[in-house]
């Protein structure tokens, strides 16, 4: 997430990872589940449609990911160093 404290909405999320529904939602429960993600119900921005869940991570979440991240950069560069 480029922007941890907005709010996103699931369908941006698939978009901008390209996780199918059936890949992206049982994470984010997941993570909702352990304290890592934030969700509530937006309502609907025009009238007929139905409201929308959106998701953010909490204080927990961002350390966790940015742990994350550290960890992918620091083997990202090892492996490079390991092909030359």
């Amino acid at each position: 997430m480029i922007q941890p404290q907005a709010w996103r909405y699931g369908y941006d999320l698939s978009k901008e990872t390209g996780l199918k529904s059936g890949t992206l939602y049982p994470l984010l429960i997941r993570l909702h589940d352990q304290g890592l993600l934030e969700a509530e119900w937006r309502p609907a921005a025009k009238p007929g449609r139905p409201p929308r869940h959106a998701y953010r991570l909490t204080s927990a979440g961002e350390v966790t990911a940015s742990a994350g991240s550290a960890i992918a950069h620091v083997s990202k560069a090892g492996s490079k160093e390991a092909i030359a």
